[in-house]
């Protein structure tokens, strides 16, 4: 069963618009999620928002964002203040601007959501949006508000579709060159250099989700079965966390140890 879209809205380039859906291209439905109980009642806490001053609990009606300006001093905003300065059209996706596809590295990437056309009819005018920019290798630029904060994203085509992804702003990527520069910049000899190669090689697979998979998720999902089959009692500790890595007593050279990896490695293919 496909998933629920997400927003419903208008993708718009010029005078070509059509109806589309955007759809969270992750989820984590399926990641187990606790609740705080209270251990007498095995009722749920509720949580609530208190006065940090008097302690008192803050109705819903008296709550109001703040900005701190200086220690213990802010300016606050109304949500229609803040609306005020969101785009004019929540639900439209205007792409204004193209550029080349290879030209935004990942580090500006946020989260992906699947875009497709949300009716029959759009489904043309869709395809020559998604089938123009895959045959100039470009992506489309625009803004979009999604949980009522206004993005910048970036629309790439991708099979019958195309991937919206939210970027991030500007101050929240930092220059790497602030985190490098302290990094010498030492030249590897080419002899080590061949041998990690062959090493890469010889690790080299197809990919596969399953080389992400969860195993914390997997053992709980056996812990909550365990559980449910033998309620009230808590199940046995049969996996001991593992003892942490000792650092080396000896030193081994890089080219011995490549070596021996590689070795070890062939031994395991085979």
């Amino acid at each position: 069963m496909a998933p629920r879209p997400y927003w419903k809205g208008y993708l718009k380039l010029s005078l070509v618009t059509c109806p589309v859906s955007l759809t969270p291209a992750t989820t984590e439905r399926e990641k187990i999620r606790f609740h705080t109980l209270n251990r007498e009642t095995g009722n749920r806490v509720r949580s609530r928002y208190v006065d940090a001053e008097t302690g008192k609990p803050v109705l819903d009606e008296d709550e109001v964002r703040g900005y701190e300006t200086e220690e213990g001093k802010y300016v606050t905003f109304e949500d229609e203040e803040l609306e005020a300065v969101g785009l004019e059209s929540t639900r439209t996706i205007d792409i204004g601007q193209f550029v080349p596809a290879d030209s935004i590295d990942w580090v500006w990437l946020d989260k992906p959501y699947y875009l497709m056309p949300d009716d029959e009819v759009a489904q043309e005018a869709f395809a020559v949006i998604r089938e123009a920019m895959d045959a100039t290798e470009t992506v489309g630029i625009s803004r979009l508000v999604l949980s009522r904060r206004e993005r910048a994203v970036m629309l790439e085509p991708r099979d019958k579709g195309i991937v919206l992804w939210t970027l991030r702003y500007g101050d929240e990527v930092r220059d790497p060159q602030e985190v490098f520069s302290d990094i010498e910049g030492k030249k590897a000899e080419p002899r080590v250099v061949s041998l990690v190669e062959t090493l890469i090689k010889d690790l080299t697979q197809s990919w596969s989700p399953d080389m992400v998979g969860d195993p914390v998720q997997t053992r709980l999902k056996e812990i909550v079965e365990a559980k449910k089959k033998k309620k009230g009692k808590r199940p046995s500790r049969t996996a001991k966390k593992k003892e942490e890595a000792e650092a080396p007593d000896n030193v081994v050279s890089i080219m011995d140890a490549l070596k021996k990896s590689i070795s070890e490695e062939r031994k395991r293919g085979r």
